[in-house]
């Protein structure tokens, strides 16, 4: 592993010279990849640094500790150095773990209503505002490209883009069903109603990614509708797409042209062929759930929204928290690093595994 992170270092110095020299700047595409590789290297070479330097510490220490003036600060100076290093460790283990190819790309959203009618859209529409405000904390954009909306202001379906650095490195663990516990709107009695909702995560995928043939592609043009009979388009510039192979169906009515809506269209077929075929990838090779802290299929409840008792809880990490009107505005942080913690150590435990 040592002779691993010194290689790191080397190339790590080699980036960071390169994005000094001034000629590098005559080609855009080679910064833009330098400065990637210099982003995802900095972690776990400044922790490697940390280690080495903390090595040096804990040498210097245990060579004091024969001087009978400095040797209870050096013990205490040893003992600092050693947790340090067992801690270094650790989170150099996993920093080196295998990372998602697809955790730097932007992310397609799909928020469903599920169980619960009316309840369940307006809590669909609620997902779709947390997600917003978490993006917009993160100064990510966020863009529409389909909605579905109903008479009192859900909605049946939403598809939006988030573009950001990261985006699906901190999103992908949201795809599942999603359960509210609350007195809906519509309830004059007061009773509290349980409802779903449905979110699937895609990695935004370029036509590098994954190819489409077009003969596999049947267009279909209709006219955008919105709830109600609003914003209805005079024109047929909303666009279905149906991929033939698959039975795999798209839409696409919040641009104003047909080119445009075709274009996201595509953009959203190819990241859900490609989500299916890198899951039927790992299930044919490992044969496990495709994520190691939930599936993410959409038939798996992974979190519970209780209004009445201010309560939300991730029931794959068993993480309950007492702040929902915070989560419920973006404040998703304490969730997410929780996840990513659990998948992590679950990395390690099958990396330690493999290794014995």
């Amino acid at each position: 592993m040592m002779e691993k992170l010194r290689q790191l270092d080397l190339h790590f110095a080699d980036v960071e010279a390169r994005l000094g020299a001034g000629e590098t700047y005559a080609d855009p595409a080679l910064v833009a990849r330098l400065n990637k590789e210099q982003r995802e290297l900095e972690p776990v070479v400044r922790a490697y640094r940390d280690y080495c330097r903390r090595q040096n510490d804990l040498a210097d220490a245990a060579a004091l500790m024969s001087d009978a003036d400095m040797k209870e600060l050096a013990q205490e100076e040893y003992a600092a150095a050693k947790a340090d290093l067992e801690r270094l460790e650790e989170e150099i283990r996993i920093l080196l773990l295998p990372r998602d190819p697809d955790d730097d790309k932007n992310v397609i959203v799909e928020i469903r209503a599920g169980v619960g009618g009316e309840e369940a859209a307006l809590f669909a529409h609620s997902l779709f505002r947390m997600y917003s405000m978490y993006a917009d904390a993160r100064r990510w954009k966020v863009e529409v490209d389909s909605l579905n909306e109903t008479e009192l202001g859900g909605v049946k379906e939403i598809c939006f883009t988030i573009e950001g650095d990261g985006a699906y490195s901190r999103l992908k663990f949201e795809s599942g069903v999603h359960r509210v516990q609350r007195v809906p709107e519509t309830e004059s009695g007061g009773r509290i109603h349980t409802s779903t909702a449905t979110v699937a995560v895609l990695p935004e995928v370029d036509e590098v990614d994954f190819e489409l043939n077009p003969a596999d592609i049947e267009m279909q043009v209709f006219r955008s509708s919105g709830a109600g009979g609003q914003h209805v388009n005079k024109t047929s510039s909303a666009v279905r797409l149906i991929h033939r192979p698959t039975g795999t169906v798209v839409e696409c009515q919040q641009e104003r042209s047909q080119f445009q809506n075709r274009d996201k269209a595509m953009q959203l077929l190819r990241s859900r062929l490609y989500e299916e075929k890198v899951r039927e990838q790992e299930d044919a090779v490992t044969n496990q759930r495709r994520s190691q802290v939930g599936t993410g299929m959409r038939n798996e409840r992974i979190r519970t929204y209780n209004f009445p008792q201010g309560r939300l809880t991730d029931h794959r990490i068993g993480l309950t928290l007492y702040k929902l009107e915070s989560v419920m505005n973006g404040d998703l942080d304490e969730i997410i690093d929780g996840l990513t913690t659990a998948e992590q150590a679950e990395k390690l435990k099958n990396s330690q595994a493999e290794k014995r």
